[in-house]
């Protein structure tokens, strides 16, 4: 099974149907196959063995993907937001590639001596008619590289297969499920898995995909009104300039949305429950996933939310902030640190097995025991219900005086405090506790707060041993493009600074 099976069936079966793109402009499934033909051509021509995709996203992705499908060869979506000298690292991977990027991208693409040409001229270039199939290919090579964040290591290349990918669409999505009209706005970038996965369902459900590259809160809720979105998909961090944006009085009308997905990183709860309260119509959907996993393997749906809210038993209203339950074609252990399997209500490492999991890097292999479950290295727990709840990742365990504490409970107790609009929490060495808990607060409007009533809030919520021992004002919090805490960074900040920024010790 490939990926061009998947735009194979969306051509035969809703040829005339636009599925990427602005509705006046964009792009049939019958005309994306043709594309992808002429790109496949031109990539063969080059004898290029991988395609090296460096810039925002947009309907030359796509084309992109499907090309090195039918060409092949992987696509290798890079993070055109590194630092110049980390690209050329990447880039030299890869140094029989073909290249696509902006203007910044291609520069960058010939330095390292590829062939590369511009979204635009990619786009012309497969606007050619009447370029024939090529040759099938059979094999069930990588359809997509994508490199981890690198926030704690180097970065690693996640290898993506044909069957992982396919795996997940057939087991997750149901062909053609969309009305004509649907529509998709997709605010990630395009070396995130989330854009990957977005592409390939909503082109098999049979939805027309819009891409907003750069994301401004007013801007989206206009594309949403503007071409009749009917499903979207953000981070957390992208709802919650959403939410803040219609309390400063932004049209927060949203007629045609009937479902908001989103993921990537913690949603705290405060922040959900004011979305439910704007948008009481829209279905809200939380999916959990990892690149190795090839996107989602567990969703808290639509009914989950309305049920969580409604609720006064706390076990149900709690599910709210957890990822939902186990796709059917995932199996999940969560296992103690002698690789155990452990009892509902316990916390362990996240383990997974399933054809959609690749668990597989470039030059190591994969990374599965003798069952073939990846550890995610994720900590989390099931409750009686089988409603999974992410703790964090394992690194991040603070350790204080021979006590875990995961930040991730900490920081959804700060975001809580109505001073609080972001939040980070870390553990930093101490003589005496081994480490100490330090948090890292960005105010709502830039305001003061009072750090001792903050301090009192928290130690209310949680105990003395999980309150804070210093807090930090800064303007931001460091973050990546699809809102995913780089902690590594927060923690460097702390050490490296004089103190100028402690508010309370």
């Amino acid at each position: 099974m490939r990926l061009s099976m998947l735009l194979d069936m969306a051509a035969d079966g809703f040829g005339e149907r636009i599925v990427v793109g602005r509705r006046t402009t964009g792009i049939t499934a019958s005309e994306l196959r043709a594309r992808a033909f002429a790109g496949a051509a031109v990539i063969q021509a080059a004898q290029a063995d991988a395609v090296v995709y460096l810039g925002p996203n947009g309907p030359a992705y796509p084309v992109a993907m499907f090309a090195a499908a039918y060409a092949g060869v992987p696509l290798v979506p890079l993070n055109y937001r590194l630092g110049a000298d980390q690209l050329a690292s990447l880039l030299a991977k890869h140094p029989n590639a073909f290249g696509i990027g902006d203007a910044q991208g291609v520069a960058l693409l010939e330095q390292a001596g590829l062939p590369a040409h511009t979204t635009d001229d990619w786009l012309a270039l497969t606007g050619q008619p009447g370029v024939p199939e090529p040759d099938p290919v059979v094999d069930d090579g990588p359809a997509v590289v994508i490199y981890t964040s690198g926030t704690t290591s180097e970065p690693k290349g996640v290898l993506l297969r044909h069957s992982n990918l396919v795996s997940y669409v057939l087991g997750s999505v149901e062909y053609m499920n969309a009305s004509v009209g649907d529509a998709a706005l997709v605010s990630v970038p395009p070396y995130h898995i989330a854009a990957v996965a977005n592409v390939i369902s909503n082109l098999y459900g049979g939805r027309r995909t819009i891409v907003l590259e750069q994301f401004d809160p007013e801007q989206w809720l206009a594309t949403v009104r503007d071409e009749g979105v009917t499903n979207a998909l953000i981070v957390p961090t992208m709802l919650a300039r959403i939410v803040e944006a219609i309390h400063d009085g932004a049209d927060g009308s949203v007629p045609t949305l009937r479902s908001l997905a989103y993921g990537g990183a913690p949603m705290p709860g405060s922040l959900i429950e004011k979305a439910l309260g704007a948008w009481p119509e829209v279905g809200f959907v939380n999916a959990y996933g990892l690149t190795e996993t090839s996107s989602t393997v567990a969703v808290l749906g639509p009914d989950d939310h309305r049920a969580a809210i409604a609720s006064d038993d706390p076990a149900v209203r709690s599910r709210l902030t957890s990822v939902g339950q186990v796709l059917p074609t995932v199996d999940l252990e969560i296992r103690d640190d002698q690789n155990n399997a452990v009892a509902a209500g316990v916390v362990g490492r996240i383990c997974v097995r399933g054809d959609q999991v690749s668990a597989e890097y470039a030059g190591v292999g994969r990374a599965v025991d003798d069952d073939g479950y990846f550890d995610t290295r994720d900590q989390g727990y099931l409750d009686e219900g089988g409603y999974l709840f992410i703790g964090g990742r394992v690194d991040d365990t603070i350790i204080r005086g021979a006590e875990n504490i995961a930040p991730a409970e900490i920081e959804e107790v700060l975001l809580r405090h109505p001073d609080v609009l972001d939040a980070a929490v870390v553990g930093v060495p101490d003589e005496q506790w081994g480490q100490r808990i330090e948090a890292a607060i960005v105010t709502r409007g830039g305001e003061t707060v009072d750090i001792e009533a903050l301090r009192v809030f928290a130690r209310d919520l949680l105990r003395s041993s999980k309150t804070p021992d210093r807090f930090w004002i800064w303007p931001e919090i460091p973050r990546t493009a699809t809102g995913k805490l780089v902690r590594r960074n927060v923690l460097q900040k702390i050490t490296d600074s004089a103190g100028t920024e402690i508010l309370s010790s």
